[in-house]
């Protein structure tokens, strides 16, 4: 049978999880909002100069 509380004090974090995890928050990423907001801006900045024109 599989002692638990053995297992448990062997085990050790990968360091590649580690890694990842702070190439992660280093990275200041694009959300689906970021992507709305710039499209949402373009949409507005194109009317008001279609307006002018026309």
């Amino acid at each position: 049978m599989i002692n638990y509380e053995e297992e448990l004090k062997k085990f050790k974090p990968s360091l590649d999880v580690d890694d990842a995890e702070g190439a992660i928050y280093s990275r200041d990423l694009t959300d689906v909002i970021d992507i709305l907001k710039e499209m949402m801006n373009e949409t507005s900045v194109g009317e008001s100069h279609g307006s002018e024109n026309g």
